[in-house]
Formats: structure tokens, sequence, C-alpha cells
């Protein structure tokens, strides 16, 4: 048996550009994955592949990323071992933090492991990139800068020891109708070298832990007309002493900066009865246990 760990991802950075010709928009992000996490515990066997889980509202049926994951694995090598699959869910469902795109990510690298395939990262993530936009980065982790549809990537240097507070509504948010409203109002800035001056700007300030200069996210301004109540929860984050807060994605997650653990904890408190995690930054997107 083999486990494996999938950090949820937040943004710390996300800005929309140009729609691309492949339907896709090219954005340009910094993803962050902190120690909120699902667990994949994994038993070979002889060529079936199954899915349980511990959230009932979890569809474990054949569009579910991890058994389309493991299918996929199968059909790039050739391998016709199986696996049962058991995924003990803590990131909330659509919440805007990849959680199924981890998900994804641990059933491609422990598949690997297990069936003794061994891949490179860089299969891995060609496969991943078939699954989701956000699986290459979830195979990775840590702190990084990403340009087109999120996989293109470019490593920062890790935050280290950064606290939040990260807020859990329950609602639901269409990421098709964020990309369609008329409030999105798309950077038209010319990219050099990669980055658009805006965003070159957003990583000097992260880079000297200018949190508040650097946080940001475009999709902001047509959620909260769709969903006022999480400007609220944005408003109710600085209000309990966060230096900055922003929506993490698409939303609905909210998710606020502290300065220690203490502090992040208090201010959950104070946020009652919302439903929130307090979490820190770690190094990967997927760790792997026996």
């Amino acid at each position: 048996m083999i486990h494996a760990r999938s950090y949820a991802k937040i943004n710390l950075y996300l800005d929309v550009l140009r729609k691309r010709a492949d339907r896709f928009h090219d954005i340009e992000t910094v993803f962050q994955s902190v120690s909120l996490c699902d667990e994949l515990s994994i038993t070979p066997t002889a060529g079936a592949l199954s899915l349980t889980c511990t959230n009932s509202q979890l569809d474990c049926g054949a569009t579910n990323l991890v058994l389309r994951a493991a299918i996929a694995l199968r059909e790039r090598t050739g391998c016709k071992a199986g696996a049962k699959m058991v995924l003990n869910k803590r990131i909330p469902i659509a919440a805007g933090l990849a959680g199924g795109s981890g998900n994804a990510a641990a059933a491609l690298f422990a598949l690997s492991e297990l069936w003794g395939l061994k891949l490179p990262h860089g299969q891995l993530a060609e496969i991943g990139l078939t699954l989701g936009s956000d699986v290459p980065y979830c195979l990775r982790g840590s702190t990084v800068a990403a340009t087109g549809r999120g996989e293109v990537m470019r490593p920062l240097k890790s935050l280290v020891d950064v606290w939040f507070v990260l807020v859990h509504p329950d609602l639901h948010v269409s990421t098709r109708d964020v990309y369609s409203s008329p409030l999105l109002k798309k950077n038209r800035e010319k990219p050099v070298d990669g980055f658009t001056p805006s965003f070159r700007r957003a990583l000097q300030r992260l880079e000297v832990r200018n949190f508040p200069g650097a946080l940001f996210n475009r999709m902001e301004e047509p959620v909260f007309a769709m969903h006022p109540q999480l400007a609220d929860i944005k408003r109710a984050l600085l209000g309990a002493g966060c230096t900055a807060a922003i929506m993490s994605g698409s939303g609905p997650t909210m998710f606020g900066l502290c300065a220690s653990q203490v502090q992040a904890r208090n201010v959950a408190a104070n946020l009652a009865p919302l439903r929130t995690t307090v979490a820190t930054t770690v190094p990967h997107g997927v760790e792997l246990s026996l």
C-alpha cells in the first residue's frame, strides 16, 4: 500500500489576459501550496480500478479525476496493473483550491511508483495537463509563477512560515460565468519576456514579503457582484487583523494572511460561525509515504 497527500493550492495573484484560439484564457498567477490536504491510499490489485471517498458528495465514477488519472497513466504506459483507491477528502469540493487537480496529481505520482513505472516529472506533467490546467502545478507545489493556462511555470523563492486563514463559504461559483462576465476586465498589457509589467511589480513585492502590495485577483469584481457575501468575508478578514485578504482562484474560498499561527487561530475564532481552516505554506504539492 502507498499513501499520497495532495495539498491545497491558493492563488496569491491571478490576472486574466487574452482569450486564446483554443478557447482557454492566458493567465498570470502565483500558485502557493498550503497545509490543508487530502490523502489517497492505494492498494495494488490484479487489474481492476476502483475508488471510494469519505465525502459522499464526491462522484467516484468515471468522471472523477483520480480514476481518469489512473486510466490515462495506463494508456500512456501500457501498464495493465490495477488499484483499489480510497480518498480521504478534507479539501472542500469546487472551492478554488485545486482539490480535484491535486487528487489527480497524487494518483499519477503514487501509481507511477506503486506500479514500478517511475515516470519522470515531465512525463507525469504531460499526462496531468490532459486532465486539467492545475494538475502540472499540483505535481510540483511550493511557490510558483505561472502563465499560459497555468502550465508554464517558473519557480520562485519558497515562502516559509506564512500563515493563512481560509474561509469556506457554502456556495458554488461558476467559473464559466466568471470568464463570460462583462465585469471581468482583462489585462491588456503586452507581456515582455513572458510577464506583463503588472505581474513583474507583484513578483517584486512578493519577494520582499509586501503582501498587501502583491496580492491581487482579477476575478474578484465579477464574483463579488454575483455573490456579495464574499466581499463581506474579505472585509471581515481584514477587520479581524489579516494583513491582506483575497479570493483564491474563481472562488468561493477567501483567505487572509497572518503574521503567526497564533494570530491565524485568533482570526479564525473571531470569524465563527464561518467555516475556516488555519494553514501554512508547504514546499510540495504531493507527498508520498508507505
